[in-house]
C-alpha cells in the first residue's frame, strides 16, 4: 500500500512540476490520482474474481466481493468529487490557462479530437458510481460486475486522453496539434496488455491450481 500510493503521488508530481503546462498545475491531481487508482484497480480485481468464480473450483465468498465494493464505491465518490472541484476551477473564472480544459471538454477553435472520448467516460463516471452508491445496486453482483466495468473504462479514458493529451494542447506557442494514438501506438499498448494478461494467467492458474490441491509437490525417494 505505501509503495501504491508513493508511486502514484511521485508521477503525479511529475506532472505538476511542468510549469509550461497549466492543465496539470493542479493541487488535486495527487488525490485524484490516488482515488481513481483505488476505483479502477479494485474494481478490476472484482470482474477478475468473476471470472475465477465462473471458471474455476475456487471458492470466492460474496463477502470478499463485496467489501471491495465498498472501496471502490467510497473512491469513485471521491474522485467524482474531485473533478467537479476541478470543473469550478477551470470554467467558473476561465484564462488563458483554461485553454486545455475547454479543448478537452468543448473543443477549442474547431479542434475537437477529443469530445467523443471525454463525454463517454464522463457520463459512464457518474452513472456507475452513483448506482453503487445504493446498497440494493451495489449488492447486486450482475449490476456490480457491469459498473466495475463501466468505472475502469471511463477511468482508464480519462486518465489517458483526458489527463495526458490535453496537457500539451495548445503548445507553448499557442498552435493546436491535435493526438490520434497510431498503428504502432495501439499495437504496442495491445501488446502491453496482452502479456500482462498472459502473465496473469499463468500465475493465477498455477496458484489456484496449489489452493485446490490440484498441484503438490511430489518428493521422488532416492
Amino acid at each position: 500500500m505505501f509503495w501504491a500510493v508513493g508511486i502514484h503521488l511521485v508521477t503525479a508530481f511529475l506532472y505538476q512540476g511542468l510549469q509550461a503546462r497549466p492543465f496539470w498545475n493542479n493541487a488535486l491531481l495527487g488525490p485524484r490520482f490516488l482515488a481513481s487508482a483505488f476505483a479502477a484497480g479494485p474494481s478490476l480485481i472484482i470482474l477478475v474474481l468473476a471470472v475465477i468464480r465462473s471458471f474455476t473450483a475456487f471458492k470466492i465468498e460474496d463477502k470478499t466481493i463485496k467489501k471491495i465494493a465498498m472501496i471502490v464505491t467510497v473512491a469513485a465518490q471521491i474522485n467524482l468529487i474531485m473533478l467537479v472541484s476541478e470543473l469550478f476551477k477551470e470554467f467558473y473564472a476561465p484564462t488563458h490557462h483554461s485553454e486545455s480544459a475547454y479543448y478537452l471538454f468543448f473543443g477549442l477553435h474547431g479542434k475537437n479530437a477529443l469530445l467523443p472520448w471525454i463525454w463517454t467516460a464522463i457520463p459512464l463516471n457518474v452513472l456507475a458510481t452513483v448506482i453503487l452508491t445504493f446498497n440494493k445496486f451495489r449488492n447486486n453482483l450482475k449490476v456490480l460486475y457491469v459498473c466495475c466495468f463501466m468505472l475502469f473504462i471511463a477511468i482508464w479514458i480519462e486518465k489517458g486522453f483526458g489527463l495526458i493529451v490535453p496537457g500539451f494542447i495548445p503548445g507553448p506557442y499557442g498552435k493546436i496539434v491535435e493526438y490520434l494514438p497510431t498503428g504502432v501506438e495501439i499495437g504496442v499498448t495491445i501488446g502491453i496488455w496482452a502479456m500482462g494478461a498472459f502473465v496473469f494467467t499463468i500465475l493465477a492458474k498455477t496458484a489456484i491450481g496449489i489452493e485446490l490441491g490440484e498441484l503438490r509437490y511430489k518428493h521422488k525417494k532416492a
